[in-house]
């Protein structure tokens, strides 16, 4: 349950400071006729709608005021209880601000696909939670929609990786900082990576390949996150560039944290079937039975339906 605490509560709060420090990406979904029109039989004047040098538009404004918004998503990851129904509210309320913002971001992007899907586990973060506590973390439905947010994250990334949709100039740039590498070499690097999401997203429906699955998922989420600051940071730079990276690692954390929390649940539950196997090898392996599955103890068909 930690787990899933700190996974929204670093998303939420990483797209806090986007708001609050920088510039939301609702523009091209404001920045409309349509939106000043309806604006202007309200009374409001063109200056007033978009602002002066001196002085913040009204767009400018309310885009700034979501981000309290996020704060308070942020601060309800960390304090929720269960059966705290408003407070999972509100929760569900920062996944639907997720779900505007990662479309704003999709319609910014020319509407390419794979940039409103990898945002899916950044949406999701808040619904885990939400259901981990109201359902259980263990229920199926939890695991689905774990699953499902893993699924989303690596194939938006993979789509971009392997060239289905223009590879973001940032992708290979990163790489090629990061390793010391050209331009070629990091984009095959990309395009092998770009596969390994593709059989990630489908490892994980076979038992066999699960634990490797969401391993690998784990590590290339955690350092495709961290990335961006070793990427961007410099000494150079004013704060060393923190203010303008570290965001970036944070809003990500959902992309490993929820193949690390498949990863816990599914490693549990092997432990419980070994537990629950014991009793059953030792019988079979010619050991002494335990008294108490002796004649005046439970008989074996109800031993089995237990397991």
């Amino acid at each position: 349950m930690l787990l899933l605490r700190i996974s929204a509560f670093l998303c939420l709060a990483g797209w806090a400071w986007v708001h609050l420090y920088w510039e939301a990406p609702y523009g091209i979904l404001l920045w409309q006729d349509g939106t000043y029109g309806l604006a202007e039989r309200f009374g409001i004047s063109w200056d007033d709608f978009v602002g002066s040098g001196a002085n913040d538009g009204l767009i400018q404004t309310w885009m700034f005021r979501a981000g309290w918004l996020y704060v308070l998503g942020a601060v309800l990851a960390i304090t929720v209880r269960r059966k705290a129904w408003v407070q999972m509210g509100g929760l569900v309320g920062a996944a639907m601000l997720l779900f505007v913002l990662a479309y704003a971001r999709y319609v910014g992007a020319e509407r390419q696909l794979p940039m409103l899907v990898e945002h899916g586990g950044q949406i999701l973060s808040p619904v885990l939670l939400v259901l981990a506590l109201a359902l259980g973390p263990s229920h199926r439905l939890t695991i689905l929609v774990a699953m499902l947010s893993l699924v989303t994250t690596f194939a938006g990334h993979g789509c971009y990786a392997v060239g289905l949709w223009p590879t973001p100039a940032t992708f290979p740039a990163m790489i090629s900082v990061i390793l010391g590498v050209g331009h070629e070499t990091a984009g095959s690097i990309l395009v092998v990576a770009g596969i390994l999401d593709f059989v990630i997203c489908i490892g994980i429906f076979i038992p066999a390949l699960r634990g490797p699955s969401v391993l690998y998922a784990v590590g290339w989420g955690f350092l495709t996150a961290l990335a961006r600051p070793v990427a961007g940071m410099s000494l150079d730079l004013n704060l060393w560039g923190a203010d303008q990276f570290l965001h970036e690692a944070a809003l990500r954390a959902p992309h490993f944290v929820a193949p690390l929390y498949l990863f816990l649940h599914w490693r549990q539950g092997k432990k419980f079937e070994t537990l629950a196997s014991g009793p059953q090898t030792e019988a079979e392996s010619g050991q002494e039975v335990s008294p108490a599955f002796s004649d005046g103890g439970m008989p074996p068909e109800k031993t089995s339906s237990i397991k």
